[in-house]
């Protein structure tokens, strides 16, 4: 199964933002991006890509359920996923 992530955009340098995940930052690119971003702006990020931007009045009900998703599964698949690829 795919999930895009939702994540805060930090820094943007060209095509490379430095996203916020829920504490954990990684570059994501906007090569595919049909709209502008800054920092501030959150977007959906798939495989590295950034696949589009959260309009400000649905960042909240979509952070609501990923937050929701996470607990169910009653553990917190994408903290696994950073963890094995940010280094030590």
């Amino acid at each position: 199964m795919c999930l895009g992530v939702p994540g805060q955009i930090i820094a943007v340098r060209g095509a490379v933002a430095v996203v916020d995940f829920w504490g954990t930052r990684k570059d994501v690119r906007l090569d595919i991006l049909e709209v502008a971003v800054r920092p501030g702006d959150y977007i959906v990020n798939h495989a590295g890509y950034a696949i589009r931007r959260i309009a400000d009045d649905q960042v909240m009900d979509t952070l609501a359920m990923y937050e929701i998703v996470l607990c169910e599964a009653g553990e917190d698949p994408l903290a696994a996923a950073f963890a094995g690829e940010v280094p030590a």
